[in-house]
């Protein structure tokens, strides 16, 4: 009889067992740098979308670019008890303290578009592929300004790779043409008012600027913004990254010149898979994925919507 109540009881425990995970699925915390901007808004919520169609429950956290208000995301999301964490990370260097103490909590960490300093201590990284696509913007920028004038870069946040990834490509094109001339570069922090802002102080000391390049489109919409009011938008080239709503319809409308589609989509849904992966056993994630990122111009803006290609 011992073997066979050992039998039963193993047998009860193990329906149990599968009754308690059905009531209550494992949990995804999607921790994003900032929701005040819509291209990580959306996101957050393709990651939430895609961790609900695989069967886990999620929560999106906003970091609002403070490294102090993602470590407590982070403290919360290991108290809580999740299971996985989809992470847009708000500093390179100052969030690799984050993801080990989630990694030393047996948490694994995606990344997502946004990389940390670190080779081993998230899961996995999906990055898109900055820097190529800035080569490719950089030789529409020359070909657009006939390879001379003057123009103005504006900087993401500083402390975020992107930020360098996007400028050093752009570089590696324009400064081989030396009548293109670099007159101000300053950071917006990847904000729209804030490069509004700072577009009007620069455009103070350098009224006759030919083009305006930016780390991404909410930047480029700001700077757009500035240029208007200046009454120079008409001829200044402006050119932003990310492929997001307003710019896409600002390519259309003939106002800026470019952006570089990221794919966002593709990038969250990878992230929140890779997590349902993990769960089932997978471990040989590669630490560091690039994604393609695509130039869109008034060329070929009808093959684009927001965020992605038409379908």
């Amino acid at each position: 009889m011992k073997p066979l109540t050992f039998a039963i009881l193993t047998s009860l425990l193990l329906t149990g067992c599968g009754r308690h995970d059905q009531q209550h699925p494992k949990k995804i915390a999607i921790i994003v740098s900032t929701l005040n901007n819509p291209w990580f808004v959306f996101l957050a919520q393709t990651a939430a979308k895609k961790a609900t169609d695989l069967g886990y429950s999620s929560r999106i956290f906003d970091s609002q670019n403070n490294t102090d208000l993602e470590s407590d995301h982070f403290d919360n999301a290991i108290a809580s008890g999740y299971d996985a964490i989809l992470f847009n990370p708000t500093d390179a260097q100052g969030s690799v303290t984050n993801v080990k103490k989630a990694k030393d909590a047996g948490i694994p960490v995606f990344c997502m578009d946004r990389e940390i300093n670190s080779k081993d201590a998230a899961t996995s990284q999906i990055l898109s592929d900055s820097y190529s696509a800035c080569i490719d913007l950089g030789k529409l920028f020359v070909s657009t300004l006939h390879k001379k004038g003057s123009y103005v870069e504006l900087l993401g946040i500083v402390s975020d790779n992107n930020t360098w990834n996007r400028s050093n490509g752009f570089h590696s094109v324009v400064d081989n043409y030396p009548q293109l001339k670099m007159v101000a570069r300053q950071a917006a922090d990847f904000d729209r008012n804030k490069a509004m802002e700072v577009m009007e102080s620069i455009l103070q000391a350098h009224p006759d600027i030919d083009g305006v390049f930016c780390g991404n489109d909410a930047m480029a919409m700001g700077a757009w913004q500035a240029l208007t009011a200046a009454g120079k938008a008409g001829h200044v080239k402006v050119i932003g990254f990310d492929g997001a709503d307003d710019a896409i319809r600002s390519i259309k409308e003939g106002k800026l010149t470019a952006t570089a589609m990221q794919f966002p989509k593709r990038i969250a849904e990878l992230a929140a898979g890779d997590a349902d992966e993990y769960f089932k056993g997978r471990r040989d994630f590669a630490k560091k994925l690039p994604i393609p990122v695509e130039v869109v111009s008034a060329h070929n803006i009808d093959n684009y919507t927001a965020y992605g290609k038409k379908e």
